[in-house]
């Protein structure tokens, strides 16, 4: 089967690109579907397929990248040029390109094969941000893409909820198969429990997906909506509370629990006129939401309390996390081992292609933090996280700028996702890569609808009194 994949592999790579090719606007949302079911692809439906899997995504984007950039003239209606934000964050990335393109023919990688492969996770998804003000060309087009995609949540949480109750030798469980006992499943030993990972190949995926949902939920739970998609609304922020208890992911339940203190406290101290009705607003559902957790989750529940009382080295953890970059500097100076150079799969590419071997690297590493500084050297580390830096501090602006409240709910939610999850994989995770860099395009694409839904109310005002309407709830 596998070599039938291999021959095939490049004819599909062909059809794939020519068909995502057709209408960008789809490739990008189909993207995002694919973060979510490809872990069930490579686990249950093609297995020997994995690899090819891996990069279906890629492919995809690189077929709508031609289609917007090359082939399409008309649709490119954002411009950088006089949009002192859009310059600021493309003279950064320029700057960056620069030396990770820089970095891929450093001879401690043994072979650029490996640095081109490395940079992926770094360059490959950052158009993202300039295609995403045109992906969508309405408010409403927005928020019923969202709630469309949010039901995903519903059967992604019930698979995970199944595998909570299965055994690890579960055909559910293939993680905890792969993985060893002690990492997989989590518990006072005599009532241990699975791990949960979803349609998702790994905890971290799962876990990704959980607060990407969570933080896209909240906003939705905040406007007007029509009764049926209050509830599944409600329904759904249930699913990820209690299957992100399953996960025994401690930075998950923590990170969650930031999210609500700074998604309120941002209300409270920006506008406390409308935060109280607000929070008013979410009292019934979180109190729905906790009672209903607590009753039908409270195994996962226990059995995660159990993991915070029973690791002691939460705070070393954390703490080792801002220390290794700079313990790691000390190994090369300005120098680094090149892109790619601590990713897993650099060593099945060298296998594979026969490439020389690089510089062995004498460290223990984990965090991106240290891993970059590895990869693309202090200077390569200084560019990429200002360059973060630099989209938390718009994200905040275009919260405090924008008046409709869908907008500037979502503008909140994107920049406590990309504050909370800050020193998070980003290059390493590819579930991350792509909702990162979605939501960062957020800076440009809710001002740009703000813009758009104002222009249509001038309209309608100026056409005649009898045209103009007020917002209506969504539907």
């Amino acid at each position: 089967m596998k070599e039938y994949i291999g021959v095939l592999a490049p004819f599909a790579i062909i059809v794939i690109l020519y068909l995502s090719a057709q209408n960008w606007r789809t490739s990008i949302k189909t993207i995002l579907v694919l973060v979510v079911i490809e872990g069930a692809l490579r686990k249950w439906v093609l297995p020997q397929a994995s690899q090819f899997i891996y990069f279906l995504k890629d492919i995809v984007l690189i077929g709508a990248y031609l289609r917007y950039f090359i082939f399409s003239s008309t649709e490119k209606t954002f411009r950088i040029k006089g949009n002192s934000a859009a310059e600021t964050i493309a003279s950064m990335i320029l700057l960056l390109t620069a030396w990770c393109l820089l970095q891929v023919f450093n001879p401690n990688l043994g072979s650029a094969i490996i640095g081109i492969f490395g940079i992926r996770g770094y360059l490959l998804y950052i158009p993202l941000i300039w295609m995403l003000p045109n992906l969508f060309r309405s408010e409403e087009e927005l928020y019923r893409f969202l709630r469309s995609y949010l039901l995903l949540v519903i059967p992604v949480g019930l698979l995970a909820i199944a595998q909570f109750f299965s055994p690890p030798s579960s055909p559910l469980n293939t993680y905890a198969q792969d993985i060893k006992q002690g990492i997989a499943t989590f518990g006072d030993g005599n009532s241990s429990s699975v791990r949960v990972t979803g349609t998702f190949s790994y905890i971290s995926g799962y876990s990704v997906y959980a607060i990407i949902s969570f933080g896209l939920l909240v906003p939705l739970l905040a406007v007007p909506q029509s009764r049926w998609w209050r509830w599944a609304t409600i329904a759904e922020l249930l699913l990820i509370s209690g299957t992100s208890f399953m996960t025994g992911a401690r930075g998950l339940f923590f990170t969650e629990i930031l999210f609500l203190i700074g998604y309120f406290g941002a209300q409270l101290l920006t506008n406390l006129k409308t935060a109280i009705p607000l929070i008013k607003q979410f009292t019934v559902p979180i109190i729905t939401i906790a009672v209903v957790s607590v009753t039908l989750f409270h195994s996962a529940i226990n059995s995660l309390l159990f993991r915070i009382n029973s690791n002691h080295d939460l705070s070393s953890r954390i703490s080792g996390i801002f220390i290794e970059p700079f313990e790691f500097i000390k190994l090369k100076g300005l120098d680094s081992y090149g892109p790619g150079a601590t990713h897993p799969a650099a060593s099945v590419l060298r296998r594979i292609l026969n490439l020389p071997l690089g510089e062995t690297i004498p460290v223990y590493y984990e965090s991106e933090l240290g891993r970059i500084v590895l990869e693309i050297g202090p200077i390569g580390f200084f560019l990429w996280y200002l360059l973060k830096l630099i989209f938390i501090y718009l994200l905040w602006h275009a919260f405090l700028k924008l008046k409709r409240p869908l907008l500037r709910e979502l503008a909140l939610s994107a920049f406590l996702i990309h504050a909370l999850l800050f020193t998070d994989r980003v290059v390493f995770n590819h579930t991350l890569l792509v909702y990162y860099w979605f939501l960062a395009g957020f800076i440009f694409l809710l001002p740009r609808l703000e813009q758009i839904e104002n222009w249509k109310q001038q309209q309608e005002f100026f056409n005649g009194p009898d045209t103009y309407r007020p917002d209506p709830p969504y539907r």
